[in-house]
């Protein structure tokens, strides 16, 4: 019963902050922080007992009586809710602190520190729900929790942007909704473990439409998945985001950190279930991709900074659901704690960027150097051979190190191949310190290869090993995943040329090599740069689709009336 304690830790906080008068409101602001960090040291406390002991199981009701009117509460603490838990505890202890400084002269500060603290636990209590139903009950509350905390409603953006957030997420809530309705009526039950097996256990074939069958598991799995969509912000339902960040600085951190990962952490609480829908996982995997390439391309094209990181971070959920997709579960684990971590510190520096900026009229100086344009021939080649020696390093290290069974699926391949992208983005970076010939610099470029290597390989490997440590089961999450062999290898072929002849141009561009392109290529580039800036119209096409119903629904109502 004692984890129980951890999400009511940041309830806690908010009557703290909530009840007292104006004379003692900065004490209990400062005190509340204690809370949530006893919070933190619970779940890290109880992760250690998780991993030791096996999954914490508490019931409030009784499973098997179906007679029952108990709404089904229940917590079910396992390794990825542990994992999790430390997460949301941790960063919302630091976006907690932060936010003492940084909200203080609002008058309705109070008010704002009880909603991170109620964001905080209907968040620890998702991520332990014993069950879909009360995980829908807390994922609903996050919606609403969103409206709210845009704060200052009083500026019509604001307000815009909340309307837009609540409004989005009832769409893939009503999927979500659905697909759990759909789950109870196929399956009987909404625990996770009895679920799962059931659905195991089922072969139930639906038809939705006249000549067209598919699976139970592949209806249920969908219509979650579509939850999931409108929650992690993937295309076209990623609209929401931009929106939302009107929001205070610490609102969309813990947005960035915590919420948006939602979707993510679904997939992987459901991975049994996914894993029996091929068509459900293909589907992400499309979605994914899509979202990850247009929300990268639409982040290079914004001059907001915290535009540009809310699109940085719709191209990263994309690369998470991928993940899912492909059947790499435990990697989207870690690619979500990644995100998190640092996403969360960028959005709160930031906050501290647009503080100094409104402060200081010529932030950032206008009278920056230039940078240097001389071309290096040592440092260019050190880069370029490294990035064309990645693939085959990793080759020798996973087979003569790690033992490693090399294209015994794509799974393995998909590792590797995420290695290599990693490395060569942290190559570049490097490449652009000094534009002078350096052999500190050459020497730094292999160092960082080694280091990406090594403790990637091992990040997912250990993550792997603790988030799954059945083999047979990762094995068929990418057996289920499994694309057909020639759409892989060409993915393959076409990332890996790219990859590379894009390192090239932008190394080339950035110490002053022309790089001739034809006319009409210069001319598309230009028209494409309007196009991702103004985020490729969705936002237009929303509107007006609106516009659509309303005059429907409007028409309608006048025929009823005569």
């Amino acid at each position: 019963m004692y984890a129980l304690l951890i999400p009511l830790f940041p309830l806690l906080t908010a009557l703290i902050v909530a009840v007292g008068d104006d004379a003692s409101r900065r004490a209990r602001t400062k005190l509340a922080i204690f809370p949530i960090g006893a919070a933190f040291c619970g779940a890290v406390a109880t992760l250690y007992l998780v991993a030791t002991q096996g999954p914490i199981s508490i019931r409030f009701y009784d499973p098997a009586s179906a007679a029952s009117l108990t709404f089904p509460i229940g917590f079910y603490v396992d390794r990825l809710s542990a994992v999790m838990m430390v997460l949301i505890s941790g960063v919302g202890t630091v976006i907690y602190a932060y936010s003492i400084d940084y909200m203080y002269q609002d008058p309705h500060e109070p008010r704002y520190l009880t909603l991170i603290g109620l964001a905080l636990f209907v968040l620890l209590c998702l991520v332990s729900s014993a069950n879909l139903m009360m995980l829908f009950l807390f994922w609903q509350l996050l919606s609403y929790l969103l409206y709210l905390l845009a704060h200052n409603h009083t500026h019509p953006g604001t307000l815009e942007g909340a309307f837009k957030t609540f409004t989005l997420l009832r769409i893939g809530d009503v999927a979500f909704l659905a697909g759990i309705v759909l789950a109870y009526a196929l399956y009987g039950t909404l625990e996770f473990p009895a679920l799962f097996a059931k659905a195991a256990e089922s072969a139930v074939t639906l038809a939705p439409l006249p000549g067209l069958e598919i699976s139970g598991a592949t209806a249920v799995t969908l219509l979650l998945f579509i939850g999931g969509m409108s929650k992690s912000a993937q295309f076209p339902l990623h609209i929401w985001l931009p929106h939302y960040l009107y929001a205070p600085t610490p609102a969309t951190a813990l947005l960035h950190a915590g919420i948006i990962n939602a979707g993510g952490f679904l997939i992987n609480r459901l991975a049994p279930l996914f894993g029996l829908s091929s068509t459900t996982l293909h589907v992400a995997f499309v979605v994914g991709t899509l979202t990850a390439v247009l929300g990268a391309t639409m982040m290079l094209a914004q001059n907001d900074i915290k535009k540009t990181l809310g699109f940085s971070t719709v191209g990263q959920m994309g690369y998470m659901i991928m993940e899912c997709g492909l059947g790499a579960f435990s990697l989207a684990v870690f690619h979500l704690i990644a995100h998190g971590l640092f996403k969360a510190t960028m959005f709160l520096n930031s906050g501290n960027v647009i503080h100094k900026a409104r402060m200081e009229a010529h932030f950032p100086d206008a009278d920056r150097q230039e940078e240097e344009q001389a071309f290096s021939p040592l440092t260019w080649s050190t880069g370029f051979l490294t990035t064309l020696m990645i693939p085959l390093l990793i080759l020798l290290v996973t087979h003569g190190i790690l033992h490693i069974p090399l294209l015994e699926s794509q799974g393995t391949v998909i590792f590797l191949f995420f290695i290599w992208i990693t490395s060569s983005q942290a190559i570049l970076t490097l490449t652009r310190l000094r534009a002078v010939p350096s052999w500190e610099v050459s020497a730094a470029m292999l160092v960082t290869l080694l280091f990406v290597v090594f403790m990637y390989l091992f990040a997912v490997e250990s993550f792997t090993a603790f988030l799954y440590p059945d083999s047979n089961e990762v094995a068929s999450y990418f057996k289920a995943a499994a694309l057909p062999s020639w759409l892989f290898d060409l993915i393959i072929l076409l990332a890996t040329v790219m990859t590379v002849l894009s390192w090239c141009y932008l190394y080339l561009r950035a110490h002053g090599r022309t790089v001739w392109v034809p006319g009409w290529v210069a001319g598309l580039r230009i028209r494409l740069y309007v196009l991702f800036m103004n985020q490729l119209y969705v936002d237009r096409l929303y509107d007006r689709f609106g516009l659509a119903m309303a005059q429907t629904a409007r028409r309608l109502d006048s025929r009823t009336e005569r």
